[in-house]
Formats: C-alpha cells, structure tokens, sequence
C-alpha cells in the first residue's frame, strides 16, 4: 500500500478527500489526513479506512516521521505553510501536490526537486489550475492547425446561482473573504493591449472593467488581476498583442465596490484605535471630513459624488447597513478587517444557497491570412454551503492530478505546473463527469 497524506482538511479538501477515499483501493493507497481541528476531520473523512491525525504541522517530528515513506504529500494548508512541507517532502524524498500559486520560494528548489526526481505540482485548483489547463487545450488546438495566437482574454469568478441573488450586489463570499476586500492591491495591474503596456493603479482598477455575455446566464463585467503578464511565457504568448486576465462580478459590483476603495475602508497597512467600540457608522465617519451639521450620508454623497437619483449604488451601500450604530467590537483592527467583518454579516452563504463558477476564454488568431475568434465558457453550480462549486472545482482536479502522479502518468519532474497534455487532457475529460465542463464557440470579427 502506498502512504498518501493530506494536510489540512478546510473548504478545498471536501472533494479531494472523498476522490482519493473512492480511488483507495484501485490505486492501493492508505489515506492519512492531518488537520487542527477534530470535528473537521470528521465531517471530511467518510472512509472508516481514513487515517485522522489531530495534529499541528509545527510538531516537525511527527510530520516527518508521518511523511517518511509516503508516495505523495497533498498540501491545503495556507500558502506560507507549504515550504515547510515541500522541505520536508523534499529531505524524505516525497511527491506533492498543491492548488496554491507557485512561489519564488518554492521556484528556488527546483533544480534540487529535479535532481531528486520528484514531482512538486503547483497551481492545479480552479484559478489557478482550470484556467491553465483549458487556456492551454484551446491555444494547443489552434496551434495544431496552424493558427497564430494574436490575442487572450480570460476571466474567472466565484459568485452565486442566478436564483441565489437575493441581495442588490448579486454576489456573495463563495471563498476567503480577506482574499476579495484586498483584491487587486500591491501595485499597479498591468496588462498588454494591441502591443502596449498598460497599467491602472489601485484606485482605478474598479472604474475599467468589461462586459461579458456568457449564454443562459446573461452578463458579468470583469476587472483586471494584479498582474495580466504573469502567464505569458508559461503559456507560449510571448509576442502575444494582448494578453488580459481579470476576476468576474455582476454588472454594477465594480462602481459600487470602488467607493469602499476610494474611502479607504479597504486599507490593510495600519489599526484603527478603538475599534472595538466603534460602530458602522462611526467608521464609515472616520475617512469623511468634519462638518458641524451635515450626516454621515450627506457627507458621504458628497465625497464620492453620489447623486441623489443614483438609487443602484446607494441602495448597494446602504444594504450592508453601515450608517447603523451596531459596534463593530474588533480590537485594534485595520479598515480592511472591520469592512471584512461587516461585509461577511450580509455576504455570507445561507444553509440553502448555491455558489457558481464562471470561467471564459477568448482567443484571436490568424489562420490562413484570416483572422478568426474563439470563446470559450464554463458554468457550474453547487448543491448547497457545503458541497460548493468553489470546493469542488478546487479539489478535484488536484484529485486527479494525484491519480496520475501515483499511477506513474507524470514524466516531467520539479516544481512544475498543469500546463503539459499529460495533465490537462486527462483532468479536463475526467472532469466533465463532475459537471465541470466547458463549451467553444466561433466567433466573426
């Protein structure tokens, strides 16, 4: 039996764990999952056969003791953890697996990954993952047949089934809220188009957004990722004229999320004093400037220039009760965590409500001295709060992505990501099976 263990057991485990429990005996593994939290472990772990450790990663003893001997390790753990593991991994001679974003810290072991003859796999989730490997089946398609890429465009965005809108954002936190109140910081996003280089700061990154029509599911704008670049090698798009990768919300989110932005009540860099008898209101007053007479609200049209007939955005703002006098009741808290925590009262996924993934590709191309277009979408939705399509389009691709590292599949080695045939042919058709498929169409130019 081969020894396959998973640390951490939170919202992208569900459907990886229960893939490897339904794949145990055919690929002869004996399962160990290591989490904190028992009652988590519990509710993950349906296999009596699953091995349950209540363990913190900082006991390095047993972890290496645990790791010693194993096939593969699959990493859910925070993304600051997984050095730790790949180390580890990486003294006792052991695959892994990750959905996380490839770090420098982690690019800067890949000679010694190769020279071990191991496989680090990074970025095999949804986006990152999904979105590597159906961009790459598509442009691989067109490159068969001759066609030159000249331009790519793709979104990806965690909202909620159409008949889950019941709020006037039409979104909801399908994922980790802190990861979309800070959204789009840290510099300037750039991106190329028709050639050029360009480049939004911060505070305009939720003024410059494009519409979408995706069939069945109508419109969605999308704004900009921080960095559009990032892929172009990795993807063979390096004399690509435009290259543009950017999140998915409804229409009307952006404008309305930009005043957060531009009151500064998205800002991470410093605590506010007295938070924790702070109310809404009081915040939202904190960033105005003073008046003897005038209402927080009053104020607030003013500062960012809201009319009174532009009910969508008021009513948008006004939703999340933030003129109240409930106390926020954060000690020492930055903007960004007091705006989180107001947010997460209203945003928050109800027993019955569905989340959505939403992904599109297009690609312009030249074929023959012609030039043509092609899209690219898909759409799933989840069963409730617990089996959500966030969740499961996270976990399993990494579940399969195991499968072929244990079947002995996967020739490549070092820290390398799912953008080979050998990975995204198998995982894109296998997926089709879970509902997570996607569908290619023609476009005039």
């Amino acid at each position: 039996m081969k020894k396959v263990i998973v640390f951490g057991a939170g919202l992208s485990a569900t459907y990886l764990i229960h893939y490897l429990e339904q794949n145990a005996s055919a690929l002869e593994i004996e399962l160990h999952v290591v989490d904190l939290n028992e009652d988590l472990l519990n509710e993950k772990c349906s296999s009596d056969k699953t091995m349950k450790h209540v363990q913190s990663i900082k006991n390095v003893e047993f972890v290496q003791d645990l790791v010693k001997g194993a096939a593969l390790v699959v990493s859910l753990l925070p993304a600051s953890l997984h050095l730790q593991i790949a180390q580890i991994c990486l003294k006792t001679g052991v695959h892994l697996a990750t959905a996380s974003y490839l770090s420098e810290e982690m690019k800067a072991l890949n000679l010694q990954v190769e020279e071990e003859n191991l496989i680090f796999l990074n970025e095999c989730g949804l986006d990152p993952g999904i979105d590597h490997m159906s961009a790459m089946k598509l442009l691989n398609e067109i490159r068969a047949e001759g066609g030159k890429i000249l331009e790519f465009e793709s979104f990806t965005g965690g909202l909620v089934a159409p008949d889950c809108e019941d709020n006037p954002w039409r979104y909801k936190f399908t994922w980790n809220p802190r990861n979309v109140v800070l959204a789009a910081q840290g510099g300037a996003v750039r991106f190329i188009h028709n050639g050029n280089y360009k480049y939004i700061p911060y505070h305009r990154v939720f003024r410059r957004t494009e519409i979408v029509e995706i069939e069945g599911y109508g419109k969605f704008e999308g704004y900009a990722n921080r960095d559009s670049l990032k892929y172009r090698e990795t993807y063979g798009l390096e004399d690509v004229q435009t290259m543009y990768r950017g999140t998915f919300r409804r229409p009307g989110f952006s404008r309305a999320w930009n005043c957060f932005v531009m009151l500064g009540a998205t800002d991470d860099s410093y605590e506010m004093e007295q938070s924790e008898i702070m109310s809404y209101r009081d915040f939202i007053n904190s960033f105005l400037p003073y008046h003897p007479s005038d209402s927080v609200e009053l104020k607030l049209r003013q500062y960012l220039n809201i009319f009174q007939d532009d009910v969508d955005l008021w009513e948008k703002l006004e939703y999340f009760d933030i003129f109240s006098h409930k106390k926020i009741g954060l000690k020492n808290a930055s903007p960004a965590q007091i705006l989180q925590k107001i947010l997460q009262e209203k945003w928050s996924l109800s027993d019955d409500d569905r989340d959505m993934i939403v992904m599109w590709h297009k690609v312009v191309y030249e074929l023959k001295g012609e030039k043509k277009c092609k899209e690219s979408s898909l759409v799933t939705e989840g069963k409730d709060r617990s089996e959500t399509a966030m969740a499961r389009t996270v976990g399993t691709p990494l579940g399969i992505a195991c499968k072929l590292i244990l079947q002995g599949k996967i020739d490549q080695r070092g820290c390398i990501l799912p953008i080979t045939e050998d990975f995204y042919q198998p995982i894109l058709a296998e997926l089709e099976s879970w509902d997570i498929n996607f569908k290619e169409k023609e476009l005039s130019i």
